[in-house]
């Protein structure tokens, strides 16, 4: 433990060195939780997802608030989907016509400040 850096630990020890899920997750599809992980085998970080999981947030998100890389966040998510402590639910694809108004939309924003 570093007191400034805070703890020195690999992102890919939280989820035993897996780096592909083995569920479908993109960075919006949104997770809820649904139930409760093994005692037996649910680590830490496993309960913490569920917690933060109480109401609908997207993996985006779930990654953000636990600081982990996203691939790490996929895997612990869909052990919990696995097991049937979460559900989830793919994003679905923007039209193209939407992608192109977004962008055009974020670039004036952008311009603006």
């Amino acid at each position: 433990m570093d007191g400034d850096a805070g703890p020195l630990i690999r992102p890919y020890t939280v989820n035993g060195g897996r780096t592909h899920p083995v569920v479908d997750l993109d960075l919006l599809s949104l997770v809820l939780t649904v139930g409760q992980a093994d005692a037996n085998t649910a680590d830490r970080e496993h309960v913490q997802v569920l917690e933060l999981c109480r109401q609908p947030i997207s993996v985006a998100e779930v990654a953000a608030h636990m600081r982990l890389p996203v691939t790490v966040t996929k895997v612990l998510l869909a052990d919990l989907v696995e097991c049937g402590a979460m559900t989830t639910r793919v994003s679905s694809s923007p039209s193209s016509a939407t992608n192109i108004l977004l962008l055009e939309q974020l670039l004036d924003g952008l311009q603006r400040i």
